[in-house]
């Protein structure tokens, strides 16, 4: 969606689990690398933390700073494309992850946004996000992802 000056992707998605389960999963790296299709995050999990993803032979995909870190609610992350230059260039996005637990389920709503009009960093977020949702919700719920490995 493009608002003005400002482009956005929203992924809703429940899933049966708890929101300490949910939580671990989003910050544990080992975890992550099945959901992530192989990439994982490096970060210090707390606000103004250095937040890092990257690809398994170690390179960095993208990077950016924890601006709301509440375990089992809420991880905001300052977010910056580093290895496509074109989409380095657009600058820094805001990722937000909401966790609320709703009739004995988990929803998690993820919103990627940034301040600029027909983003193609968001473009691109739209079509990975969906990938690496699936996975996560698939693994918490059966203990295996959908889609494997894309970055090797």
């Amino acid at each position: 969606m493009t608002e003005g000056a400002r482009s956005s992707f929203v992924y809703v998605t429940y899933i049966r689990t708890t929101p300490e389960r949910l939580w671990a999963a989003l910050t544990g790296a080992e975890f992550a690398r099945e959901y992530w299709r192989g990439a994982y995050p490096e970060a210090e999990w707390k606000v103004g933390g250095a937040w890092k993803l990257k690809f398994p032979d170690g390179r960095l995909a993208d990077a950016g700073e924890i601006v709301a870190c509440e375990p089992n609610r809420k991880l905001a992350i300052r977010w910056r494309n580093e290895f496509r230059p074109e989409l380095k260039d657009e600058g820094w996005s805001l990722c937000t992850m909401d966790i609320e637990l709703v009739e004995g389920v988990v929803k998690l709503t993820v919103t990627h946004a940034i301040e600029r009009a027909n983003s193609k960093f968001i473009e691109a977020v739209s079509g990975g996000w969906p990938q690496i949702l699936s996975n996560l919700k698939s693994l918490l719920e059966t203990g295996s992802v959908i889609l494997g490995a894309k970055y090797v």
